[in-house]
């Protein structure tokens, strides 16, 4: 849920707010975005921001949701060798990080989700339960290559966090850490 209150929008005042945002968030970040420079570039009264999204926060997360901020999608494959599939996500998501406006977006968000706990809970929700990562884990399961007894919420947060704590130190990726990562999760202790 969104905050959204009141009546019915504009389908096109929408898409123009979730566009001017992702405009703006990619140019200049969390920390520059306002409502009142969304709704000079939607063209339309920060009110009806307001009357939608209860903070810049739940905006910029409806971005987040709708696939606006991130328009390459970042799925892990699923070719039927898990670990295979999760090594080529994870060199996908870790391409985006390098990048400048990568590195922005993850430390945009944990000031977003700092800032609102419904963030919080919606950035977890679009990448824990439902979503694609989620989607390949079970797939994992029903094709014997994990246990069903792995706890797919936490193995998702593990590989989620891991992300999470490289974008914010903004560590470089050197050779072999995708594959060191992906043995500590698939061979882990816990997994056996």
């Amino acid at each position: 849920m969104s905050g959204r209150s009141g009546r019915c929008r504009s389908e096109e005042a929408r898409v123009a707010i979730l566009a001017a945002t992702a405009r703006i968030f990619a140019a200049r970040g969390y920390d520059h975005l306002t409502i009142e420079g969304v709704a000079a570039e939607a063209g339309v009264g920060k009110q009806t921001i307001y009357r939608w999204w209860k903070s810049k926060s739940v905006l910029v997360v409806d971005c987040l949701v709708e696939g606006v901020l991130i328009p390459e999608p970042l799925d892990p494959p699923d070719t039927g060798d898990l670990r295979a599939d999760l090594e080529a996500w994870l060199e996908d998501v870790f391409r985006l990080l390098q990048r400048t406006d990568g590195e922005d977006l993850i430390r945009s968000f944990a000031a977003a989700a700092a800032e609102n706990a419904e963030v919080t809970r919606r950035i977890r929700d679009k990448l824990g339960a439902g979503s694609a990562l989620s989607a390949r884990l079970e797939s994992a399961v029903e094709a014997g290559q994990l246990a069903p007894t792995v706890p797919m919420a936490e193995f998702g947060e593990m590989l989620v966090g891991a992300i999470i704590l490289r974008g914010l130190a903004r560590a470089e990726v050197d050779d072999g850490a995708v594959q060191r990562l992906i043995a500590v999760v698939l061979d882990g202790p816990a997994l056996r």
